[in-house]
């Protein structure tokens, strides 16, 4: 393959997770997310919940300089940074002008604060800093800091305005909605806590209630079109940095939805990862028939998930590279590419086969 900054290249990553009883992701009566598949009802973490999870991992773990924020207070982040780089100006005045910028911008502002979200990196909020104190008002200049300079966040997850498309930024990834790879259903704790100060003649809780969860093995999928990425961010090594940590990311982090109550702080038993010059492949399919077991649900995933890869090679491209991490190396499955030892060697190999193939 030829280095080509126009040359299609795509990565999928793909999991098996296995969790315990929780709720990583309700809905609004509280009951964890389900969805039908299948003709049964799967457990669901939705891809809003689980990208939030790896936008987390990229604060803990990442170059904050190159991490956007999403936020309504924006204007308060901006007045910040005027402060910093000012210190004569008040925190109200930096705030009155920071709005008035906005709203050159075309940001609609209401209260100090913006009236919808809005994802801005942290260069694009310095630079914007030092426009309201230049005292700035063209849109066109302002906006232009808005779409120049991004994170990988935004580039990774795309950002929408309804107040002006322009500054819509598409995304160069795709997050699955997880769901299990068997049928589930949900069961309920009933809960009681005590009163420590309750007089000891007194029986009762202090409250009950009850709690909805469900267990499952869960398959997960993403997927990032490098090509694109690579224009958004334009220097290959910050590609190959941010995919490195965004594969990290996509193993270690978690959703913390009840997540003091359930302790379900669990990791994937097996993760694959694939570059493709045609197109990406959910392989969700290999579930569609959901999994039966009296002994466990994560082998038998694997499996099918191993399976499921090679029927594509039917219809796809064979993968220009593919790597996979088994928890349990024992077990057998299909071969499909090299085995890792441990998920360093996994990203010392993606690394390596980006650098030659973007």
């Amino acid at each position: 393959m030829t280095n080509s900054i126009n040359q299609r290249l795509f990565l999928d990553i793909h999991a098996i997770q296995t969790v315990p009883p929780s709720n990583i992701n309700r809905d609004d009566t509280g009951s964890p997310k389900t969805a039908q598949y299948g003709g049964v009802t799967r457990a669901r973490v939705s891809s809003q919940s689980w990208k939030r999870a790896i936008r987390k991992y990229f604060y803990d773990k990442g170059d904050t300089q190159n991490i956007g924020i999403r936020s309504c207070d924006i204007v308060k982040y901006i007045a910040k940074k005027i402060v910093d780089k000012d210190n004569s100006i008040s925190v109200e005045d930096a705030i009155t002008l920071v709005e008035k910028t906005l709203n050159a911008a075309k940001l609609s502002t209401k209260d100090q604060k913006l009236k919808a979200l809005f994802f801005i990196s942290n260069n694009q909020a310095d630079k914007f800093a030092q426009a309201c104190l230049d005292k700035k008002t063209d849109k066109t200049e302002l906006q232009e800091i808005l779409k120049t300079d991004t994170s990988i966040d935004i580039d990774l997850f795309g950002r929408m305005l309804a107040d002006d498309p322009s500054l819509n930024e598409d995304a160069s990834s795709q997050v699955a909605h997880a769901i299990s790879t068997h049928a589930i259903e949900s069961e309920f704790d009933f809960y009681t806590a005590v009163d420590d100060l309750a007089p000891e003649d007194n029986a009762g809780a202090g409250m009950l209630g009850t709690l909805e969860y469900d267990s499952s093995t869960l398959y997960r999928y993403a997927n990032i079109a490098l090509h694109d990425f690579y224009k958004q961010l334009g220097d290959k090594e910050e590609v190959i940095d941010a995919v490195k940590l965004f594969v990290e990311a996509f193993v270690k982090s978690m959703p913390t939805g009840k997540i003091n109550s359930f302790a379900n702080q669990t990791l994937p038993q097996a993760v694959v990862v694939s570059l493709r010059s045609d197109r990406p492949i959910n392989l969700v399919s290999a579930f569609e028939e959901p999994i039966k077991s009296e002994n466990g649900y994560v082998d038998k995933s694997i499996q099918k998930l191993f399976a499921e890869y090679v029927k594509y090679e039917k219809i796809l491209d064979k993968p220009i590279f593919t790597d996979y991490l088994l928890l349990d190396d024992t077990l057998e499955v299909k071969s499909i590419g090299k085995s890792t030892q441990n998920l360093d060697e996994l990203l010392s190999d993606l690394k390596e086969s980006i650098n030659v193939n973007l």
